[in-house]
């Protein structure tokens, strides 16, 4: 099924196939699309937003690229870790790719977002790069936490991504935190706080969500439902597995998390929702390909049937390709052209990762205890001084 169908077109005559620049401008184009969502929304307590979402050419084919390279990138990363080069917690975001492109596609970099472990393709929706993701991931010094986070542990305070939380459920009250700063600023930006159906039944999800309804914060919790919570399924866990109606008092949507177009609608009017009126629930329909961590071979408690008959009919970057390949936004051979490149340019981030050194033995003592305060580090007898904390 494509994730969208096309309601109305931009008259442009199809280029020779000869005309590869003419064929290019046209995939640049920014002139205006409608095009409907997949499924309608499903919501609680407010208002729908229309299925008619407002895109380009150009933002589709960004979509394209975008998503596939959050894929190849985490295709590399289970192969780097495989090879004993990643160490450690891994949790791959394969088949989620739309909920990170589809949000950033809705919102400013003013905007803060805060997630679970699962955080790698978020990072690089936020602005992140490969060479500091992969050096993050194998631990060196070029990573984007120092080499001293791991795949659990990103962040990029200048685009307000704050983490790559390893504590299940622990990122939303920060994440309800961050709006508070917002309102208290008077910032005019959102929150949007992620995190898993496994982490949806967690105590201080609650609590977090109360104050923010109580004080109208500009919170949005996104329940990335991929449908196990490590290897639970939903309704083994939750008597309730409609997360979006988890918030009683709080409104919530139910979104199409593999069509990108849905998720980017969805969080455009969450925002605006959130900002005006406070708090409000997104749960985002989606998929892991992967199992919960590397340790989790993902078949165990589901079928290989099922895996597949997903990928085969709701993948969210074959149903944006199918979409340019129907318009007539790019040819075929011009999408397996930008994915051979996709393909080199992790190639060489991660060779560019590799040479990066790891962190001296001396980082162990750093960003532990605010600087300038002369801790000292003994040993178990309190007698030897070990080392003075910078």
């Amino acid at each position: 099924m494509a994730a969208a169908v096309l309601l109305r077109r931009i008259p442009a005559a199809r280029a020779p196939a000869t005309a590869l620049i003419a064929a290019r401008s046209i995939s640049d184009s920014t002139a205006p699309l409608t095009l409907e969502t997949s499924v309608p929304f499903t919501s609680h307590i407010v208002d729908p937003p229309s299925r008619d979402v407002t895109t380009t050419p150009a933002e589709l084919l960004t979509f394209f690229r975008d998503m596939s390279l959050m894929r190849r990138m985490e295709i590399a990363a289970d192969s780097l870790y495989k090879a004993k080069l990643i160490r450690g917690f891994c949790h791959l975001y394969d088949g989620q790719e739309a909920v990170a492109v589809g949000m950033e596609a809705a919102i400013t970099r003013k905007d803060s977002i805060i997630t679970a472990y699962r955080d790698h393709c978020t990072y690089l929706a936020r602005g992140g790069d490969l060479v500091s993701a992969f050096a993050e991931l194998m631990g060196r010094q070029a990573g984007c936490s120092r080499g001293k986070g791991g795949s659990m542990h990103f962040y990029k305070k200048d685009s307000n991504f704050y983490g790559g939380h390893g504590i299940v459920g622990a990122q939303v009250p920060l994440g309800c935190g961050l709006a508070f700063a917002q309102k208290y600023r008077k910032e005019e930006t959102a929150t949007f706080a992620l995190y898993g159906d496994g982490a949806a039944n967690q105590g201080q999800l609650f609590e977090a969500l109360n104050i923010s309804a109580l004080w109208k914060l500009p919170a949005i919790l996104v329940c990335e439902n991929n449908h196990y919570g490590m290897g639970t399924a939903e309704w083994r866990a939750a008597k309730s597995p409609a997360y979006y109606k988890r918030g009683d008092y709080v409104p919530g949507l139910k979104v199409d998390g593999m069509d990108v177009l849905a998720v980017k609608q969805a969080c455009k009017f969450a925002k605006e929702h959130a900002i005006a009126n406070g708090p409000i629930v997104l749960e985002m329909d989606t998929y892991r390909y992967h199992g919960h961590s590397m340790s989790d071979p993902g078949s165990t408690y589901r079928t290989r049937d099922e895996i597949s008959g997903v990928r085969q009919e709701r993948d969210p970057i074959e149903r944006v390709r199918k979409l340019i390949l129907a318009h007539d936004l790019a040819t075929a051979a011009e999408l397996k052209d930008m994915e051979k490149e996709i393909r080199k340019e992790v190639d060489d981030a991660i060779a560019k990762a590799k040479e990066s050194p790891m962190p001296d033995i001396s980082e162990l003592f750093t960003n532990v205890y605010v600087k300038g305060f002369g801790v000292e580090s003994f040993g178990a007898d309190r007698k030897e001084l070990r080392a003075a904390l910078p």
